[in-house]
């Protein structure tokens, strides 16, 4: 194999190989005393494996990179190639040693036969059995075994099997064995009938699982040779696993249908030893056989309208007692979780009845009883509902709310079940939050033509169940502190702020209004001091989401209460620690500076500069104190703000090409379209003669250099212990948004003589409206030919008269824009 690259083999499935064909060969042509070639497999040196080429062994080459064997019993081996090469050089070898041709993909049958048996078996019409008798016990296991591995012995031994009614046969012998307690004739037995089940038909398994048949193929499988003792399955069957009929039910043939399912169910997963990776595909029709029973119940159940009207109406009867409801309730819990294995169209079939039966107001009397087991059962079928239809359960919820008051209402009954779960890891809980976030997720609701139902179905929820759920919250965080911060009441608060989290990103002016009105991340904010972290991590969480929508209303509501407060409180509690709490406020901040949110920076800076202007390990507060002197800067100066956003696109510049043109245009003129006595005057010396304009701009360059530079000084100074000096008015960064006129930003508290809002202040509307023809006059293409360059030149200037005329009146044009 020397020449091929490195392949990977696999060993029995479990071992992987890695060769390389230079230091050491797959293949070595070696002289034993027995004179049998040896295959010795090698990774740098290492031997894993070494089996001998029989001249009896059956080798079969699959997929061209595949080759497989079986040594002794149960003990089967596969080579895996990654280049068809390495497979096809091994495994010419192979035929080499066993005399077979290349070019077949099997070098032996499965079992040892003459070319006559062969011919014989392909030109019989079945297989003939031996006699079943007690004394051939041995070779009819002999001969279903040796039948397994090859698919046409198998097909013919199934027949054999169907045609002569040997499955009964050998069960008589089952019992005549168990009467004479011959435990060597159970151990043939017991192999008989596993080999059985490996043929994978449907039709033997008709006749082994048939009511008279079933129980003695189970105490067949009590023998396994394997375990030192009997094992006890029927008396488990008859004794402890008890049949009972909630509701009675008159159908014989779906009675027996129950009965044999269980049974089978139990076969596969108790009696039958676990497949090994060979055999499992050969117990698929057993895994069908199971699930058409499951089938065919439901459906029988589906259309007995007695008996599920019986059902409901025992359920909902309040003369039932508790034992009995349960049952009910288990049974009904059973028969939702057989619908899965129905076809979509099925399903919708079941449900639909389901829902015409009434199971939607049965659920809601079970779910405010008091029996815990019941209420979990009651859980699990109306997460069936939900999973399936939601909206069918948002459709119901919503019109018995216009009968019923909001205390007694579904929905609010798996709110009232979600806070009150006793279990202390609140599994129970943990589950209906996940329904109501289904129920309450946009993405699956419908939008018709007639009705919208996102719109109807939130107003209602926000208007009859959000004040249930939030309870908790609000009764625990009335004080500085949470009132009782035990563990269990952290996790139930966590899961109702993962939902109010879930509706501030999917829910829009509905949780707004709610949370504004009802001061809830003041309220949620109060988890930030809990002594469980994760706690207030899902705090901090909820208000990073209401940050990251970038809402002008949220931010004012922040701004206001001053909602930063008891995040910077808890960022100074945690201290130097280096955790998951101090990297998502630091988040949070960097978040507020990359997006440049003004009032928030405002806010955060004018109340809380001095707490954190000493941290220095990270550039965050030191870049969001830069941002807050930026915009005071332009508050005060528009001006040269306005000067600076041409600036900042690297527009300036002296554009050759247009000057090149208009010279052109001047040269080609005629001198008799010249008026007497006008001077001629290039336009490149209009613009030298401009210097009264250009002058100021390059002084305006060098102050912005020197005022980055000063930038890069402050953020890379990493002993600052004051604030910034007064001095530091004029800082420019090319991140910075030029958008100055859109939105006033608060500098200064609101009510404060500097404030915005106050009149005569920079970031009033007063000032803004004054500085815009400011900004308007510098930005003006007229004003600033050949010196700016914009992006619709080459449109412009295809018109030559157009261009003269501009040439006329620049002068003019730059007189007026300097006096103005």
């Amino acid at each position: 194999m020397a020449g091929h690259s490195p392949q990977d083999f696999l060993v029995d499935s479990r071992i992987r190989v890695i060769y390389h064909s230079k230091p050491s060969r797959f293949l070595k042509q070696q002289n034993n005393p027995d004179h049998h070639t040896t295959t010795t497999i090698f990774t740098v040196g290492s031997l894993l494996l070494e089996s001998k080429i029989n001249t009896n062994t059956a080798y079969q080459k699959q997929q061209d990179t595949l080759i497989v064997w079986s040594e002794a019993e149960n003990y089967d081996l596969a080579l895996s190639f990654q280049e068809k090469a390495g497979c096809d050089e091994i495994w010419e070898k192979i035929c080499q040693v066993q005399g077979k041709d290349p070019s077949v993909d099997i070098t032996q049958d499965l079992v040892d036969e003459s070319e006559e048996e062969r011919f014989d078996d392909m030109s019989s019409p079945g297989l003939e059995l031996p006699s079943c008798e007690l004394s051939r016990l041995e070779e009819i296991a002999e001969v279903v075994a040796s039948s397994l591995p090859s698919p046409l012995r198998r097909e013919k031994l199934a027949v054999a099997l169907e045609n002569e009614g040997y499955i009964k046969k050998l069960l008589e012998l089952f019992h005549v064995c168990e009467d004479l307690e011959n435990i060597e004739g159970l151990h043939h037995l017991y192999e008989i009938i596993k080999g059985i089940f490996l043929l994978n038909r449907t039709a033997l398994f008709e006749v082994m699982f048939s009511e008279d048949c079933i129980m003695d193929i189970i105490g067949c499988l009590e023998y396994d040779p394997s375990l030192p003792m009997q094992r006890k399955h029927r008396e488990f069957l008859t004794k402890n696993a008890k049949f009972k009929e909630v509701i009675p039910i008159s159908d014989p043939e779906l009675k027996q249908k129950i009965h044999q399912t269980y049974r089978v169910q139990y076969i596969q997963d108790v009696v039958l030893p676990t497949p090994s990776v060979f055999e499992e595909n050969m117990l698929s029709t057993l895994h069908s056989f199971i699930f058409f029973n499951k089938v065919e119940i439901v459906g029988m159940l589906q259309e007995d309208e007695k008996f599920l009207t019986e059902l409901f109406a025992h359920l909902t009867d309040e003369a039932t007692d508790d034992e009995k409801r349960q049952e009910l309730v288990n049974f009904l819990k059973e028969f939702c979780a057989f619908s899965q294995t129905l076809q979509p169209q099925n399903r919708d079939a079941f449900f639909k009845t389901l829902s015409n039966m009434g199971i939607l107001p049965a659920l809601e009397v079970i779910l405010g009883m008091d029996d815990a087991q019941v209420r979990s059962a009651a859980t699990d079928i109306f997460s069936y509902l939900v999973e399936y239809n939601p909206s069918m359960v948002r459709e119901f919820v919503m019109q018995e709310a216009q009968q019923n008051d909001d205390d007694i209402l579904l929905i609010n009954l798996i709110i009232e079940h979600m806070i009150c779960d006793a279990d202390p890891e609140l599994g129970g809980a943990v589950q209906l939050t996940g329904l109501l976030r289904t129920l309450v997720d946009p993405e699956n609701m419908l939008a018709t033509t007639n009705k919208t139902e996102k719109t109807e179905f939130l107003g209602f929820f926000y208007k009859h169940c959000m004040h249930v759920l939030t309870a908790p919250l609000l009764a625990n965080t009335t004080e500085e502190k949470p009132s009782k911060d035990d563990f269990q009441t952290a996790q139930l608060l966590a899961l109702i702020l993962e939902l109010l989290t879930f509706c501030v990103e999917h829910h829009t002016y509905h949780i707004k209004n709610y949370i504004i009105n009802k001061d809830i991340l003041r309220r949620v904010l109060v988890l930030m001091s809990s002594v469980h972290s994760f706690l207030g991590l899902c705090a901090l969480r909820f208000m990073r989401k209401i940050v990251g929508l970038k809402d002008e209303f949220y931010n004012r509501y922040i701004v206001k209460s001053f909602l930063f407060e008891p995040v910077v409180k808890a960022f100074l509690n945690n201290g130097s620690r280096y955790n998951l709490m101090n990297s998502a406020i630091i988040e949070m901040f960097e978040y507020i500076r990359v997006e440049d949110i003004k009032s928030l920076t405002a806010h955060a800076i004018e109340n809380y500069w001095k707490a954190l202007e000493d941290v220095e390990y990270v550039q965050t507060f030191k870049g969001l104190k830069l941002r807050y002197d930026q915009q005071r800067e332009r508050q005060d100066n528009p001006k040269l703000d306005s000067m600076r956003s041409i600036l900042r696109n690297h527009r300036y510049r002296r554009d050759a090409r247009s000057i090149e043109d208009e010279e052109e245009m001047w040269f080609n003129a005629d001198e008799d379209d010249l008026e007497d006595g006008e001077p001629v005057v290039l336009p490149s010396e209009k613009i030298k003669n401009s210097e009264d304009l250009i002058d100021p701009i390059s002084k305006f360059m060098e102050r912005k250099k020197l005022k980055e530079s000063e930038e890069k000084e402050v953020l890379l100074k990493t002993n600052l212990t004051g604030r910034q000096s007064p001095s530091f008015k004029l800082s420019f960064s090319g991140a910075t948004k030029t958008n100055l006129t859109s939105q006033s930003t608060p500098s200064n508290p609101p009510g404060s003589p500097g404030s915005p809002g106050s009149p005569g202040s920079p970031g009033s509307p007063g000032s803004v409206s004054k500085s815009t023809p400011q900004t308007a006059a510098i930005t003006t293409k007229g004003g600033l030919v050949g010196l700016v360059d914009y992006p619709d030149d080459d449109e412009e200037e295809d018109d030559d008269d157009n261009e003269e005329e501009k040439e006329e009146t620049l002068p003019l044009t730059k007189k007026a824009r300097l006096g103005s």
